[in-house]
Formats: C-alpha cells, sequence, structure tokens
C-alpha cells in the first residue's frame, strides 16, 4: 500500500494524540506509543525521538509489508486501525467516538478506505471501490453472534445446495476474496474437459512468483469405507482425479502458455474424516502428498465467515422462507 505522506503524517498525529487530534484521541507518551504498539502485535520501543515522526515511519513500514490482495490491507495495518478506534479511548464530549471515526476516515478516504464500527463496536476497513470489508483473517478466532447467526445460515445451505451451487455461490467468491486470480470453474457440462478438476485458480506470493492450484470438490462428507452413503464420496473416487489434476497442464491466458498445477485441493461440503486423508496419502508417492491440501465444511465455514464474504442468494433465510411458500 503506497500512501502519501500527508496522509501518514496525519494518521501518526492522532496516535500520538497531538495539536487538534488530542480532542478526540488520548495523548501519547513515549511509553505508551510502545503500549499502542504491543496491543497492536507490533514489536515497536520508542526510544526518546520525534513522536510524530518516528510513529509515521513505523507506520511506512507496516503499509510496505504484504497485502492479503489488492482489496486487502496488512493485517497489522488492520489491527492499528481497531487499536486507534478503540471504544474504550473514547474522550470527554466523544463518548460513541463518532467525532474520531470521522477524523480518522477523512484521512482513509484519501487513499480508497473508510473505517466503520461493526455491531460489536469493533473498527473494521472497507475498500471503497469495491465494497470489500477487511479484518485480520484468523478463521479460529471467536465469532460475534452476527457471525455465529451467519455461520448457521451458510450451513444450512451446504446441507441443501447443489455440488454447482457450492462451487459458484460459496467457493469462488471465498477464493476471490482471498486473493486467488484467474479463478476458473470447469463446471459439469462437460466433463470430458475437466482432467479431475473443477475449478483451477493462481496466487501471485510477495517475491512476485505464481503459484497455481486446482481444486476438486464434492459436497458431502469424504470417508474411506468400503461403500458410502447416498450423498457422500469415497476417497477411491477422487484419486484418479487428484492424479490427473497434478499431471495435467492448463493454459494461462496471462503468460500465454501452458503450466503445470502445483497444488492440489480436495475441498467437501462435509467432513473429510482422518481415515480418508491418510488413505490418500499412503496412495500418493512423497511428492505428491506434499501437493495436497484438504478442505472440509468446518473450515469453508470458518474461512467464510471470518473474511466477511457475502452469503449466497439462497441461504438467506428469508428468502428461503419464501421458497418454501411457492405452491410450485
Amino acid at each position: 500500500m503506497k500512501w502519501t505522506e500527508r496522509s501518514v503524517r496525519e494518521l501518526a498525529r492522532m496516535i500520538c494524540g497531538d495539536d487538534e487530534a488530542r480532542q478526540y484521541f488520548p495523548y501519547r507518551s513515549s511509553s505508551r506509543l510502545t503500549e499502542f504498539f504491543e496491543d497492536c502485535d507490533l514489536e515497536y520501543v520508542h526510544y526518546g525521538s520525534t513522536r510524530w515522526r518516528w510513529v509515521s515511519d513505523r507506520l511506512k513500514e507496516v503499509l510496505a509489508l504484504p497485502q492479503q490482495s489488492p482489496q486487502l490491507p496488512p493485517d497489522p495495518f488492520l489491527r492499528i486501525i481497531q487499536t486507534l478506534l478503540d471504544t474504550r479511548e473514547a474522550q470527554t464530549g466523544d463518548e460513541d467516538r463518532a467525532n474520531a471515526l470521522a477524523a480518522v476516515n477523512t484521512v482513509l478516504k484519501q487513499e480508497g478506505w473508510e473505517a466503520f464500527y461493526d455491531e460489536d463496536s469493533v473498527a473494521r476497513l472497507r475498500h471503497i471501490k469495491t465494497k470489500t470489508s477487511a479484518q485480520p483473517i484468523n478463521p479460529h478466532r471467536p465469532l460475534s453472534s452476527e457471525e455465529i447467526t451467519r455461520r448457521k445460515h451458510l450451513s444450512d445451505y451446504l446441507d441443501r445446495c447443489s455440488e454447482d451451487e457450492l462451487i459458484e455461490g460459496v467457493l469462488l467468491p471465498l477464493f476471490r476474496n482471498l486473493g486467488f486470480r484467474r479463478i476458473t470453474a470447469a463446471g459439469h457440462k462437460d466433463k470430458a474437459l475437466e482432467y479431475g478438476k473443477d475449478i483451477w485458480m493462481k496466487y501471485t506470493l510477495p517475491t512476485g512468483h505464481v503459484l497455481y492450484f486446482g481444486i476438486q470438490v464434492k459436497k458431502g462428507k469424504l470417508d474411506s469405507s468400503g461403500v458410502s452413503k447416498s450423498g457422500n464420496a469415497n476417497v477411491a473416487e477422487i484419486h484418479n482425479q487428484v492424479s490427473m489434476m497434478l499431471g495435467h497442464e492448463i493454459f494461462d491466458q496471462d503468460l500465454n502458455r501452458k503450466v503445470l498445477v502445483d497444488h492440489a485441493f480436495i475441498v467437501a461440503g462435509g467432513e473429510i474424516t482422518k481415515q480418508a486423508m491418510n488413505w490418500l496419502g499412503a496412495q500418493l508417492d512423497a511428492p505428491k502428498r506434499s501437493q495436497i491440501l484438504f478442505m472440509d465444511r468446518g473450515d469453508i465455514l470458518d474461512l467464510f465467515v471470518t473474511t466477511n464474504v457475502s452469503l449466497p442468494a439462497g441461504a438467506h433465510p428469508e428468502q428461503s422462507d419464501e421458497d418454501e411458500e411457492l405452491p410450485f
């Protein structure tokens, strides 16, 4: 993220609580600046240099870190904004921090972002152009009450959606939000063209190198039993598909050449049993085993909710109720 010097300087003065910013932000001495960055999980220690200039330099370091995607800033920057707008730091006359939020947004909007408070009064960031909400990605963190409700709606949707709906309505938006590019769904109209994969996509590392991923999707539970129940898939059924995926080239239009898949995602809308993972690992040689990644329903639900991806149309309870009332 490249910010103008003026924006960095203004945000630094808010963190310091200097000048006009002091009416909405607490004054932070040298030791309190160190504590501020500790609260942001950053090991920055202030040793007495000019406070606002030192904070400006630290902000530049954070903004130079790799982004989750062009629409998502570095995680440490999100934590800085959340700590700066912590409701426990409210000043007299600004108990709801509305003025502090407006002051921060005056700077953020110049750079294409805006801050807002969610229902739990936690500050979040949103990319103005794409409306993408950003927050530190930690799929295993405690969920808010709203997130728990969204997780339940999505879980119910996974129970009744088709495999194509799982791909189009859930996985494609999720991977796009996580920063993957050139996401292409093979679909199920012409299985001869799938070559063992339902989706392929690529991810650009901070170094500029590109990794390619193929995804094999199964709607139900993935197990290793001899006979699978209806709606479930046996891991032996996808063994050949995974081998085909890793050995088949895909065409990257950006490079105008064919490339091999680096990793294979096996995604299930239900549970992936440990027996299934162990069985598949035993059937593949060591190099191929290291290329296999698993994602089951729990992973999908946690990632989908914590990255704040919009629910698919059929997952909204009000829409589901309307559909059930239709006589046809």
